[in-house]
């Protein structure tokens, strides 16, 4: 067991941050001393570790407190998918360095659409690489389904009669493509908005494991349905901004992302506009849902 002085001492951290964590139930001492002092154990001082990882990402501590104490979500994974965005992000600093570097020399060759070619094979990799044999063959249909018309007919027709891994590649050149094209990248540019960078559009889509993106989309579908059950009472009322609090965090670790607002903003936004999605999301949790939906997260960031 160790004192609070003596935790302070090993880990830098004040005696009244540790203090501070007790009393918001974030980090509870193991033990109390008979002269009433806080004693920690070294399972307490791995749970101050897990704490202080979540820092380095600045996450506010209440949400550092509801992911340690959600047991649907996988810390360990969690810590392991944001070592992965660590080392990407390295490798684009290097990258970055590299331009750098090419300007210096004179070499530099000036490309100005929102994602250039590597951009746009690191994000087909990306998503790709989300996806199982099954799921890819489904993206692509829909993918394919989705540019309609004569260009749809065509892929089909490049489709037929080739096996899995000569589709990937004709599909790989339709979408490389397509990305390349003025409506894709204004589409980037959207994407560039929500996420605050280029650099961040690109770690937000690298894959994730399974396990964490299916856990994630089922805790949205449980904040949706929570919030259903709230309709016909006031969008300003606490119990629905903290519900839209929660939306809104989930949000941001299943597209990591470090502020939601836009996506989420966007999001009520289609469900006003685009009849077939707001009919889909009031078929899915109750009529009325995409109306009480659009004015909670009105509501929410509006004091923001």
């Amino acid at each position: 067991m160790r004192t609070v002085k003596e935790v302070s001492a090993l880990t830098g951290i004040s005696v009244r941050t540790l203090h501070w964590y007790d009393e918001i139930g974030l980090l509870k001492p193991s033990a109390i001393s008979d002269a009433g002092y806080r004693l920690y154990d070294d399972k307490a001082l791995e749970r101050l570790q897990q704490i202080l990882f979540f820092r380095e990402f600045d996450l506010p501590l209440r949400e550092i407190k509801s992911i340690m104490e959600n047991p649907a979500l996988d810390r360990n994974q969690i810590l392991l998918g944001q070592r992965k965005m660590l080392e990407q992000k390295k490798e684009r600093l290097e990258r970055l360095i590299f331009t750098i570097d090419d300007i210096l020399k004179g070499e530099n060759r000036m490309d100005f659409a929102v994602f250039n070619q590597e951009d746009i094979e690191q994000l087909y990799r990306a998503v790709m690489g989300n996806l199982s044999d099954e799921q890819k063959k489904q993206f692509m249909g829909n993918y394919i389904a989705a540019n309609g018309g004569a260009t749809s007919k065509m892929s089909d027709a490049k489709m037929m009669g080739k096996d899995a891994a000569e589709q990937e590649a004709e599909f790989h050149k339709m979408f490389v493509k397509n990305a390349s094209g003025e409506q894709a990248q204004k589409n980037f540019q959207k994407l560039v908005e929500w996420y605050g960078s280029k650099e961040q559009v690109l770690e937000g889509a690298q894959p994730t494991n399974p396990d964490i993106f299916a856990a994630y989309q089922k805790r949205l579908d449980a904040v949706m349905k929570k919030l259903a059950d709230k309709r016909g009472e006031e969008p300003s009322g606490f119990p629905v901004k903290e519900i839209i609090g929660e939306y809104d965090f989930v949000s941001r670790q299943l597209y990591q992302i470090k502020d939601a607002e836009a996506i989420v903003k966007d999001l009520a936004a289609l469900y006003q506009t685009n009849e077939q999605a707001r009919t889909a999301l009031d078929k899915q949790y109750g009529a009325g849902t995409a109306d009480f939906f659009a004015a909670a997260v009105g509501e929410f960031y509006k004091k923001m």
